[in-house]
């Protein structure tokens, strides 16, 4: 009886231990905006050479870089939290705890992909849909999980896991209709985020300190040279060290220089 009382009060002083961490965790939020430092390149038109009835009537264009006309805006930029190989990643919000074994969709829609940049964590299933009249074929060139490559009948899906981080953005291609591209981004934390048409972006509730954060966008690789607060930098690698608190981090808008996305 000693015994099973001993037990239980040491399992209590555990789970009261364990909530007063919690609650002693702060958690913070970064958010920017990301624009073209420059005349917003034209979205350049895709020569639909395959299933042409179907796939011709939806005014498709290169998603490579994608800059608002109206406003700069620079779309479809990776951020997330970089861990160094051996490190432990973050610790995770309560809150995301809840959508740690949600399934993620990618649409084969209108010919494209969407979204253009499906992010999930480690853990999560990715399921692969075909809205389109058309079969469509899905090609992931993962690192780290394995690489799969699966034709999608129109009306069908298909569920593929992912067990383990991948280092960096891993390609989505259609071998059929070969203009079709995006980008998988698996890690193992839930601190990824993409930016909208509008340039912005924005990390919730990222426990407190200094935490390494890496941009990336597919015609540039790593995001390197940009402008903040008026002042030219350089990010090597696309990383920047920044510390976060309780509350909010604005970065403002981030002014990114064309000799990104030349080669």
């Amino acid at each position: 009886m000693m015994r099973s009382w001993t037990c239980l009060a040491a399992t209590a002083i555990f789970c009261l231990l364990s909530a007063t961490s919690v609650e002693a965790q702060q958690w913070g939020s970064l958010k920017g905006r990301l624009v073209y430092d420059g005349t917003p390149p034209k979205a350049i038109p895709i020569n639909v050479t395959k299933d042409v009835e179907f796939c011709g009537k939806f005014g498709l264009v290169d998603e490579e870089l994608t800059v608002n006309p109206e406003n700069a805006g620079l779309a479809n930029v990776v951020i997330w939290i970089y861990v160094k190989t051996g490190d432990a990643p973050p610790a995770a919000h309560p809150l995301f705890e809840e959508a740690k074994g949600a399934r993620i969709k990618i649409d084969n829609k209108m010919c494209r992909f969407e979204p253009h940049v499906v992010t999930l964590r480690a853990g999560q299933s990715l399921e692969i849909h075909n809205s389109d009249a058309v079969g469509h074929n899905t090609k992931i060139d993962t690192f780290v999980n394995p690489p799969i490559n699966y034709t999608v009948p129109s009306g069908q899906k298909i569920e593929q896991k992912y067990e383990q981080a991948e280092r960096l953005p891993a390609a989505v291609s259609c071998s059929i209709h070969p203009w079709m591209k995006s980008w998988l981004v698996v890690q193992d934390h839930p601190y990824v985020a993409v930016t909208d048409k509008d340039g912005n972006f924005e990390l919730k509730n990222v426990p407190a300190g200094t935490w390494t954060f890496q941009f990336w966008q597919e015609r540039s690789g790593f995001v390197d040279q940009v402008t903040v607060d008026g002042q030219a930098t350089e990010w090597k690698r696309g990383r920047v060290d920044l510390e976060i608190k309780a509350g909010e981090l604005d970065l403002g808008t981030i002014k990114v220089a064309p000799e990104n996305f030349t080669d």
